[in-house]
Formats: C-alpha cells, structure tokens, sequence
C-alpha cells in the first residue's frame, strides 16, 4: 500500500479522500491556488504545494505543476478526484511517464470514453444498447441541422468530451437548432477545449440512471448497483438515490452486465460509472462513461456498506477487488442533496462570499454530510459552488419514505448565512408529491415549477416575534457580558430588563422584509416579554447562545429558533424555513439609490463571451442582448422590455463585477 499521496483536486472531494487516506495511515498532500490558501483541504493535508494563480488553468489544470508537485514531496500515487484532470488522458499518461501511479483507469480507457461519439462505436461493437443519433465526425452545421431533422425532434445536442452537464442543449424546434448549436460549441469549446458536438434522439420522460462499476488489474469487475439520477436542473444532477426507485432485479441485472461489458470492453481498472437512458417501457440505452469517482458515490457507499475510495487505493496499489460479484448486497436506501451557493429566485445563478454562519446538521448512522468548507471560508467564483453534499440513510420496509423524512428533517436543520444558498428550494423539492411517489423523470423540477417556485405569502407573525425576542435575549447577554467585566458587576445600570418606577415599560422594534415593514410593540415583563403585532399579544420568554440558537416558549408553545446578525440583516430560522430580514433603526436614515432606468446590471461576477444584439438595434421583450460566462456556465441577458440598445458598456473577453452596468437600454413607452 502506499505510503503518501497527492490529492489533484480541491474542495468536497479532496476531504473526502484525506478521510479514507488518514483511516488507512496514509499521508497526503494537498496542492492549491492562491485563492485555496487558507482552504479546508489544505488545513486537513499532512503537507499542501502551491499550485499557481486562482484561475484553474493556471494552477489545478497545469499538468507539469502537479507531477513536480508529487515529485517534490515523495507522493508515490495522484488521486485526481473528480473534475479537473480527472479524465485527462495526457495527464493520466504524464503520471506513469514519470514513475507516479495514477488512481484511475489506465490511459488507454480513458481515451476510449474520452469521446462520447467514439465511446458510442465502441459500445456499438460491444452489445451494449444505444440511442439513436448521429455521432459521427463531419461538423458542418448544416449537416447536424440536417441530422437533427432525420432523427426527429425534441433532440438532445451534447459536447462529445463533456460531462457533468455542460455543453448539452435540448432542442425541440428545428428554427431553434442554430442558435442551440452554436451556444452548445462555445460552452464545450470553454469547458473541454473542444467543441466536437452529437446529436441524438430526445427520449420523452427519461430517467437517468446509472451504474457504479469497478475492475481490478487482475481482470475482475463488477457492478455495485446503481443509481436514480433524474432529478435534474440544466442536465446537472440535484437530487440522487440509490437503488433506483421500482428497479427490478431482472432489471438491475441486464443494467449492471451492460455496465460490465462497456467496462470491460475498454479494460477497465477503477473506479467507473456507466450512464443509461431509461424509458418508461423499460428500455435503456447507454450514455456515457465517467472514467472516476462520481459527486454522488455516498449513496452506493451507504446502501453497500463499502468505501470506494479506500478501494480505489488498493486497486491503484495492485490489489484485487475486495468482493466478488455475488457477495454484494443491498441494504437500505440513500439519498443524496447537493447544498449549493446558488439563488433559486434568479435562475439558479451561483453565489459568491464568505460563509459568515454554517451549522450543517449532527451527523450520524443516518446523516453524513461532505463538505470542502468551514464557517469563515468563501465560496469563490472561481470554481465550482458546492457548500456540501447531504447524505442519509435508513433500512427496512419502507425505508424510502424514512430516508426522505430524514432528509427533510436535515433540511431543516441546515443553517447557512453569507450567501445565497438552495437549501429551501431542496426542502421544497424532497416535499413535492412526485419526488415522494417516486414519478421521476429529467423534466421533474421543470413540471412541478408551481409547487417548487410558490407563490410568495405574508411572513407568519412568530417570524418577526422570534426575531424580536433574538433582538431583547442578544441586548440581556450583552448587558450581562458588561457586569462581568466592570468594577461594579451589581449596578443595575447593566440591567436590561425594562424596569421603570410604578410603570412598564414599552418599546418598538422595527424589521423589514421586502416592501414589508412590521413593528413589533415590546412590553417587559419580570419573567419575559409581551410581544404585540398587528393588534395581537404574545407572551414570550426564551434563552439563547453565542451562535444564536434560541430555546423559545410563545404562548406556552416551545420552539426552537436560530437567529444570526450579519450587519442590519436578521436571518431567522424557523419552523425549517429561513427568513431575511432587516433590522430598521429609526434614527438612522440610509439615502436611497440604484441603477439608472434602463440600465441592466451584471447578476454575479463572469466574462462577457458573446455581444448578441448590436448597439443601435431595436429588439423584444426577452430578446439575448449579450452572453456572460460564469462558474463555467453561459448566463444569457436578456431585454426586460422592448426597447433600444444604445450601447455595450463591456467588449468580448472583459470581466464584469457582481452588479455592474452591461448595457445602455432605452425601453420603448407603451402607447
């Protein structure tokens, strides 16, 4: 077995492989940017190296750097993780070039699924079921547009070296083609560097399902089950489960030796996960290959009862696979939720700043979490903006439903402050009838839009009584905190409990949420507080800690509440909901401002890659102005109105900043 590895990977990943390397007694090192200095990888590593500036390409994606890096600290083997060089055959072959084990396939694997439509002739070859398409070589758009046709649509364009969603585009109207086209080429050529496309045909409520397979060098494979993929957003994976809700065994086992044999037709050494098509008649029809360790590998590890990665070390380190086909089982149900920094309400763009409050649920036999950062780090715009991946688990009859309930109730418990995050939106998701019924499919969050983007409603009252009562129990620790420290511990100017002579005492505290603005009359009390709102009274006492949790009684109802204080703003959690509001001073006036009419502003930091409309032309409502890139995705801008584009503010190639003006817009007056 290995003596020390390096880690070719940051965030998530990277932990989870310090994890299983300190339980085996193997050293690691971690590699990082400038932006990673200080990241949670780094801190949990034996030894980290410097890899180069923030931006990917010149730090985690620079192979030279690695190798030195593995050479300089005595790493015996590189463990890619996932993401970055993870299937990159140059670099898989630059670790055996200089004597390093890479903890993967082999080289010639790699290049063999390196491309879905060469992979796709191999499979072909190899029995393995496919979709109907057109993989070929010959790019010329009018051919593809002409392919498209002949296929029939809804058709699926997608990056021939993609992965992980990006660069696929589902077309379903041939005047759409061209544009999906030429959008799917730019995002493959800016992810991948290559923008080799295949059309294929668009399977109508498909499920994603995949299987986990795994091979040795001593020619054993096997499948380790699979996993439901279909609750999906923008072809990326949301929620996973594993097994496959209403997989049969008969099922199951066509899958898993249609894995084997795509595996074993590439010489497969590895981990691997081979991905199908799933139609409602029971059809399935092979994807891609993904030559790694996949984001959502807990759920197999929890339904097997397995670590991958510590086989991954011993099928690098030339040990045999530690089971066989027939010695492995089932036991329970998982589910996996990818917590992002993300923001539901504006299409899902990513977020960016620092963690000011993290309180991710009590781990345990049902509950993991998997996480790259601490409270105190940032989520960069640099990379990927994963918080975590919330794992649970349970067993028996039934054991869905619990694992669901059990996710949900983690939900709840999930407290992030700092940025915008998608932890609401996941409850809702987990909540909706069809995820609990188990009706999947890769279109589910587009059809339960009403359910998982309601309706806004006014803010329950115990919101803004427990956001008060945080406001009073904070005010009484302070109080507290001065007495200990002053000379005259006992004076009663420390006090903060509203005492007036023959009179109570009364005060407004004022909060704001949205246009929303509540007062809330404080009344004190010897063992508490009266709470008025809206012209009704609650009686209410509580205690709190230093991270504002709170222990709450409201009218003889206990709660339990987290209240965290970031600037003005008061993030309530309660009742597995979170809440923003704003704390108004009434001696404090802030002058009021924003963009000028017309103007549009950038959404999140990114790089202009495309000016679509000229400056000068008139356009629609909705009509594509310009085309930003951010965390590796195409965010289109688009009119708010019918108007003029007066003018550019960025050129092609230009950073923007979060909020930024883009364009000069003159909106046309309605008549």
């Amino acid at each position: 077995m290995f003596e020390k590895i390096l880690i070719a990977n940051r965030g998530e990943i990277a932990c989870r492989v310090i994890k299983t390397a300190r339980r085996m007694g193997i050293k690691t090192v971690a590699v990082y940017s400038e932006a990673d200095a200080s990241a949670r990888h780094v801190r949990l590593a034996d030894e980290a190296v410097l890899l180069g500036p923030a931006a990917a390409r010149e730090s985690y994606l620079v192979i030279e750097r690695i190798i030195a890096a593995a050479k300089e600290t005595g790493a015996q083997a590189i463990h890619p993780g996932y993401g970055f060089l993870s299937e990159n055959e140059a670099f898989c072959h630059a670790c055996e070039a200089a004597g390093i084990v890479f903890i993967g396939p082999p080289v010639s694997a790699i290049h063999a699924m390196g491309s879905k439509s060469e992979a796709k002739k191999l499979m072909e070859a190899a029995g393995v079921p496919l979709t109907p398409g057109y993989h070929g070589d010959d790019q010329d758009p009018a051919l593809l547009a002409s392919e498209a046709e002949a296929i029939g649509y809804p058709v699926l364009i997608k990056a021939a070296a993609g992965g992980g969603g990006k660069g696929m585009r589902l077309v379903e109207r041939a005047e759409d083609f061209a544009d999906a086209l030429a959008s799917c080429k730019r995002e493959a050529a800016s992810s991948f560097g290559d923008d080799h496309v295949l059309v294929e045909k668009y399977v109508l409520k498909p499920r994603h399902i995949e299987i986990q397979v795994f091979g040795d060098r001593h020619g054993n494979c096997v499948y380790l089950f699979e996993r439901d993929c279909s609750v999906q957003r923008r072809h990326q994976k949301v929620l996973e489960e594993a097994p496959a809700p209403g997989m049969t065994p008969e099922r199951r086992a066509a899958m898993g030796q249609a894995a084997v044999d795509a595996a074993r037709a590439v010489g497969y050494v590895g981990a691997g996960t081979v991905e199908f098509i799933a139609s409602p008649d029971g059809s399935f029809y092979f994807m891609e290959m993904n030559t790694r360790l996949q984001v959502e590998h807990p759920v197999t590890e929890m339904i097997t009862g397995l670590d991958l990665v510590e086989w991954q070390l011993r099928v690098a380190a030339g040990e045999p696979l530690p089971l066989a086909q027939e010695q492995l089982q089932i036991r329970g149900h998982a589910i996996e939720a990818r917590i992002y920094a993300e923001d539901p309400d504006k299409g899902f763009l990513p977020s960016t700043g620092t963690l000011v409050h993290l309180s991710p649920p009590v781990e345990g036999l049902h509950v993991r979490v998997d996480t790259g950062v601490e409270e105190g780090d940032a989520i960069s715009p640099h990379y990927d903006p994963m918080i975590a991946k919330l794992i649970v688990w349970d067993e028996g009859e039934g054991c869905r439903d619990r694992a669901r309930s059990r996710l949900l109730q983690a939900l709840a418990e999930y407290r992030i402050v700092g940025v915008a995050n998608n932890v609401g939106f996941l409850s809702r998701l987990v909540a909706c009838p069809a995820f609990a019924s188990a009706d999947l499919d890769t279109g589910l969050i587009e059809r339960e839009k009403a359910y998982l983007f309601p309706e806004s409603r006014p803010t329950p009252d115990e919101v803004w009584q427990v956001a008060a009562l945080a406001e009073l129990l904070r005010e009484s620790a302070r109080g507290r905190a001065r007495a200990r420290r002053d000379e005259d511990p006992g004076s009663p100017w420390h006090a903060r409990d509203g005492w007036r002579l023959n009179a109570t005492a009364r005060r407004d505290l004022i909060f704001r949420l949205g246009e929303t603005e509540q007062v809330v009359t404080v009344a004190y009390r010897p063992d508490g507080y009266t709470l008025s709102l809206n012209g009704r009274r609650a009686e209410a006492r509580g205690q709190m800690d230093e991270r504002g949790v709170m222990r709450i009684d409201l009218d003889g109802r206990r709660m339990d509440a987290t209240v965290v204080v970031a600037s003005e703003k008061r993030h309530v959690f309660v009742n597995g909901r979170a809440w923003q509001l704003t704390r108004v001073d009434p001696l404090h006036h802030s002058g009021e401002g924003g963009g000028a009419e017309g103007a549009l502003v950038a959404p999140m930091p990114g790089k202009v890659i495309a000016l679509v409309a000229a400056a000068g032309a008139t356009v629609a409502k909705g009509a594509p102005l310009l085309i930003l890139e951010a965390m590796k995705m195409e965010h289109t801008i688009a009119a708010p109105a019918a108007g003029t584009l007066k003018a550019h503010r960025f050129a092609v190639g230009d950073q923007v900043g979060d909020g930024e003006e883009l364009v000069e817009f003159e909106i046309t007056p309605s008549v």
